[in-house]
């Protein structure tokens, strides 16, 4: 096996995750003259959001305003962006911030690949695509999907057989079967932390029997149903690929609850179940669509008239605590709920096609092993200071978006743009104390992104 070069690089600014805080982060930077370097874990950017149907409450279209965004960033010319490389490690230096990072393999060099899709075309291995939430197939090697930036295919190792179909086809001999994991160092003036969020598991409840039935599904499989290019071009049940007629949606079913570990509420569930319900009245117009809450909690500009108008679509309303759900032979589920609408509570066990939990927002698992940045009680990265709402406990190092909490994309996107114009003005401080490069935006000290002749030929 040959191992590849290092990649060891300096920059002004370190942005960890390339979701949509990570983005607008970076772009904020480098349109104050900073260089960014965005490190991603994932194939491509565009996080969460890139796989999301619609916002609310405008309903408008995610992918319209992630992609310009992902294609902003990868042709900014003080963006550099490297996927498949996650941070290891952080620790305070002199000069800034030192990150030590793994570059996973891809077996494609970027270089050479030309997005062609023939090595994808060629191969006869499939996978459940992991950016379609299991509905759709993926091949051992392909790129992620459409519109991932960048435009490279990816070789899972996991399921190539190396028969080397792939290798025949490609036009441009990127395919390389030696490469090797490499570890290197970034070193930064400032860092931001834009490593979003992940969704519980959905069978963190038992009592809901996620587990026994393929018909519990969680919001992120709801939203690649509903989204224009979805897997099965319209709305199917996953078991059998029957037409619901009647969808059950639980809300706080990962979050306010204590025997969980997740005490707090993740705000954006009630507003996102809305937004999936209205726009299932329009896909399954004859559906019935039934939202079990306990609260509704719109807390944004615009959330409550949201609220009000589905509604006023005839969507169901019940107040209520889902008890247990009770998988049925034929694939559908028996919801046992206790409604406190009325005046007396009472007991109700209804039948449904489909259900949707909303799983509770968490730190993203596995994520860096950020050692000196301090983490709050729900293990989010914790602010301290209520003057520096991104700062962390370090000096230079400054949290986004969901990082430091649930937030929907509007307060991201704010939060994102907060956090780069503190790096800014930290970066502009220690440029007039004389004691860490800032690139090109300082006057004292020139610090070039541009690889080594090394990391030229790891690319």
């Amino acid at each position: 096996m040959i191992a590849l070069k290092t990649l060891n690089r300096r920059t002004d600014a370190l942005v960890v995750g390339g979701g949509i805080a990570g983005l607008q982060a970076a772009l904020d930077l480098a349109d104050q003259g900073f260089k960014a370097l965005i490190v991603e874990r994932q194939p491509s950017i565009g996080g969460h959001m890139i796989a999301l149907s619609k916002v609310f409450p405008t309903l408008d279209c995610a992918s319209c305003i992630t992609t310009p965004k992902m294609s902003a960033a990868v042709h900014h010319p003080k963006i550099e962006l490297l996927v498949n490389t996650e941070v290891q490690s952080l620790e305070s230096t002199g000069a800034g911030q030192r990150a030590t990072v793994t570059r996973q393999p891809t077996y494609v060099d970027n270089d050479k690949c030309i997005g062609c899709r023939l090595c994808e075309y060629a191969c006869e291995v499939e996978y459940p695509d992991p950016f379609e939430q299991g509905l759709g197939a993926l091949r051992a090697i392909a790129i992620p999907f459409a519109n991932a930036i960048p435009q490279v295919a990816v070789l899972n190792p996991a399921y190539c057989t190396t028969c080397g179909l792939c290798a025949r086809a490609c036009p441009t001999g990127a395919i390389d079967y030696t490469q090797e994991a490499v570890t290197f160092t970034i070193d930064a003036g400032a860092v931001i932390l834009a490593t979003g969020f992940s969704l519980n598991s959905l069978n963190l409840k038992p009592q809901f029997h996620a587990a026994q039935s393929r018909n519990i599904i969680s919001p992120l499989t709801m939203e690649r149903l509903l989204a224009p290019h979805a897997p099965y071009g319209r709305v199917l049940r996953p078991s059998d690929g029957k037409i619901p007629q009647s969808i059950a949606f639980i809300h706080c079913a990962g979050s306010r609850d204590q025997t969980l570990g997740v005490p707090y509420c993740s705000r954006v569930c009630c507003m996102y179940f809305i937004k999936q319900a209205m726009l299932l009245s329009g896909a399954l117009p004859l559906a019935d669509l039934t939202l079990y809450y306990i609260d509704i909690r719109a807390f944004g500009k615009g959330y409550e008239q949201f609220y009000q108008n589905a509604r006023a679509m005839g969507i169901n309303f019940v107040r209520g605590k889902v008890l247990r759900i009770e998988p049925l032979a034929d694939g559908d589920l028996l919801v046992h709920v206790e409604a406190t609408e009325a005046a007396e509570h009472c007991y109700r066990k209804v039948r449904h096609d489909l259900v949707v939990l909303a799983q509770g927002m968490v730190p993203p698992s596995g994520g860096p092993a950020l050692v000196p940045v301090r983490r709050a009680t729900d293990g989010f990265f914790d602010l301290p200071e209520a003057t520096d709402p991104s700062g962390t406990n370090l000096p230079g190092v400054f949290a986004a978006g969901t990082a430091a909490g649930p937030k929907d994309i509007v307060d991201t996107i704010t939060d994102a743009g907060a956090a780069a114009m503190a790096a800014g003005r930290y970066l502009q401080r220690r440029r007039r104390e004389n004691s860490a490069p800032v690139g090109e935006a300082g006057t004292r000290r020139r610090v070039h992104l541009e690889p080594t002749m090394d990391a030229v030929g790891a690319n």
